[in-house]
């Protein structure tokens, strides 16, 4: 079996679905409030996991209740948690606004993610021992880099997520296989606003480029190749909170099985559609079974 490390956060996502997000100083009245496990890397882990991999969790969850039904969550998905720290204080949290066109504003606070800073022992090991590697930026960026630099020690593929955006040192770019930014991230990291000129633009830094665009799909962009979009399926997004992350977790399995750009790139856009159309984060992310049938209706439609 395939087997995905995750090195990253975990956070309790805390969701309030409203009408219309609040504009500063406003108030306005929810309908729901849900407490669901998330953060990116978590995410991502689960999301593989779901896809068919064997995935591990590296990063850390507080001594407080968040911290035990992060870990169970996991553990429930099929993440093996081993790698998982339990750190004094509080676990991570995002704060999350969800409107009623699917759109979410997000506020993370880093909790018990903010001590992963560097790997600890027998993170290595796992790390050589799989066959890629998801690093995304809500953890401090010194232990992206060391997870980054031992992937490329053994030659494991890693995969970033540049999100929350930041300027990101030579170094770690130089240690990174495949970069997958939104189109704003991608704007944010070359000040370029057209994707296929980012795109083009950050293959100076990475070899591979695969640049999220929503509903229109995604841009996939490697040196010495043309680039071209996949679309993704057309769908009522109901809440779009971890649609990047099933994105990722699902490509980075399609790739580790070795399927074509363009047809990972199909089914990861087939897995991120349906999680759409479902509340939640990690709690809206399809199984396996589910995509590949949702990938042949979709075929099956369009031939």
């Amino acid at each position: 079996m395939t087997h995905i490390a995750v090195l990253g956060s975990t956070n309790m996502d805390l969701v309030a679905y409203v009408a219309k997000a609040p504009q500063r100083g406003e108030t306005v009245t929810g309908r729901e409030f849900r407490t669901i496990p998330g953060g990116k890397g978590a995410n991502q882990a689960v999301a593989a996991a779901h896809a068919g991999a064997d995935v591990s969790m590296i990063g850390a969850v507080g001594a407080d209740a968040f911290g035990s039904q992060l870990r169970t969550t996991l553990e429930h998905s099929g993440v093996d948690t081993d790698h998982l720290r339990t750190t004094e204080g509080p676990s991570g949290t995002a704060h999350i606004v969800v409107d009623d066109e699917g759109g979410n504003e997000i506020v993370v606070i880093p909790g018990a993610n903010g001590t992963v800073d560097h790997l600890a022992p027998g993170d290595e090991a796992l790390i050589a021992g799989a066959d890629a590697l998801l690093l995304q930026l809500e953890i401090p960026l010194a232990a992206v880099l060391a997870g980054a630099e031992a992937a490329r020690r053994h030659g494991v593929r890693t995969i970033l997520t540049p999100s929350p955006v930041q300027s990101l040192p030579p170094e770690l770019l130089a240690s990174i296989d495949l970069l997958v930014p939104n189109e704003h991230e991608a704007a944010a990291l070359t000040g370029l606003t057209d994707p296929r000129d980012a795109a083009t633009a950050l293959l100076d830094q990475v070899p591979e480029v695969v640049v999220t665009l929503g509903a229109a799909g995604s841009l996939y962009a490697s040196r010495g190749a043309e680039p071209f979009t996949v679309p993704a399926p057309r769908v009522t997004a109901v809440d779009s909170t971890g649609a990047g992350d099933t994105f990722v977790g699902t490509l980075a399995v399609a790739l580790a099985e070795g399927r074509p750009m363009r047809a990972a790139l199909a089914w990861a856009s087939t897995a991120a559609s349906m999680s759409v159309q479902r509340p939640g984060a990690s709690s809206s992310m399809p199984y396996r079974s589910e995509i590949d049938a949702q990938a042949a209706s979709n075929t099956r439609h369009t031939s």
